[in-house]
């Protein structure tokens, strides 16, 4: 009955087994202690009875199994000191209940602060890396963020930060990991996490890069239709302020899942290098021209025009899927603009007893 009414949040410090285990596991976070905490269903003298597996309480349910293994705990600290004081940070994040507005910490932080090294975070090449956490990290109050799940589902990064003085939700794809691609697990980390957002009145920013859903048997076998539509029905429910802006790839339906102006996204920016179409131009082209495949002249060129005429903002931005195109170097100060925009949003969705997200 407290589920998004109040925070509740689970400092495991010890052993936690059997039936005991799903206390927590219906909390909204789970912090862990290395190697003095345990979770599990069945211990591994059970586990060695009925399945003949060797395993240690540790490998079977210790931190780095749940933080970046099975996804169950939301972060892990070195001993009980640490943990305790980095649960007293994180509930300085939240809200009291449901009824109660963000908290506001003052910052000396200005909102106008001009970020003159993300003019240079994008590498020339679309296929090089960066790290994404470089911008959260420029763009929220004094560096300061949060980050819940950072060694599970790296391929997305979730946490929270400050805009203003008061706290945000962000989202951001990882181009570092699996080249920022959606899979299960991601889709999984960042739906729960954003329903927890929209829950507490939590404003969510969130940054893309996204250069579709990870490709597989393994995906496709394994629910990605379904796991994927937990992210899309997140965000199409939240009705938070909602931020989004598109640094690089946005393409296909991992386009529309990630906060777009179609899932009711309140602003949506994109830099100048933003490449918004259903898919990357080499492989748009050779669908497209597909007799010209053997003459790969033939191919570069047709990739070049595509890239000119549909891999860029504009086109998007005319259609009014983007509100504007912005530098890198003024996102803080655009954002800040835009969550002051919406501090007092309303949306109500229409009564039901409660939605039937795909689980």
């Amino acid at each position: 009955m407290a589920s998004g009414v109040v925070p509740q949040i689970s400092l495991i410090m010890g052993p936690c087994a059997g039936g005991a285990v799903y206390s927590p596991a219906m909390t909204d976070f789970i912090f862990m202690v290395e190697d003095s905490s345990y979770m599990f269903v069945t211990g591994p003298e059970v586990v060695k009875t009925v399945t003949h597996e060797t395993v240690s309480a540790e490998e079977l349910g210790g931190a780095s199994a749940h933080t970046g293994r099975s996804g169950v705990a939301d972060r892990a600290f070195e001993n009980d000191i640490e943990a305790l004081a980095q649960a007293r940070r994180f509930i300085d994040f939240l809200p009291a209940s449901n009824r109660e507005a963000v908290p506001y910490r003052p910052s000396g932080d200005s909102p106008d602060r001009c970020l003159n090294a993300l003019a240079t975070l994008i590498p020339d090449n679309p296929n090089t890396p960066y790290d994404m956490k470089e911008l959260i990290l420029g763009v929220v109050d004094d560096g300061d963020f949060f980050e819940i799940q950072p060694n599970f589902a790296a391929n997305i990064v979730v946490g929270f930060g400050r805009m203003e003085g008061r706290t945000v939700g962000l989202v951001a794809n990882q181009p570092m990991v699996l080249a920022g691609c959606l899979d299960i697990a991601s889709s999984i980390k960042a739906a729960r996490f954003v329903r927890f957002c929209d829950a507490f009145n939590i404003p969510i920013v969130t940054f893309v890069d996204v250069p579709g859903f990870l490709p597989g048997t393994s995906q496709e076998w394994g629910g990605i239709i379904k796991h994927g539509a937990k992210l899309l029905y997140a965000y199409a429910e939240a009705t938070v302020p909602k931020v989004t802006v598109i640094t690089r790839k946005a393409y296909g339906g991992a386009y529309d899942v990630m906060s777009s102006k179609h899932l009711r996204g309140d602003v949506n920016f994109a830099w100048p290098s933003a490449e918004i179409a259903v898919m990357g131009p080499k492989g748009a082209v050779e669908i497209i021209f597909r007799q010209d495949r053997s003459h790969p002249e033939k191919i570069a060129a047709r990739t070049e025009e595509y890239r000119e005429k549909f891999a860029n903002p504009f086109v998007a931005a005319h259609r009014g899927f983007i509100d504007d195109v912005i530098a890198p170097e003024d996102t803080r100060r655009r954002v800040c603009r835009s969550l002051a925009m919406l501090k007092d949003k309303k949306l109500d969705n229409p009564w039901r007893k409660h939605g039937n997200i795909p689980l």
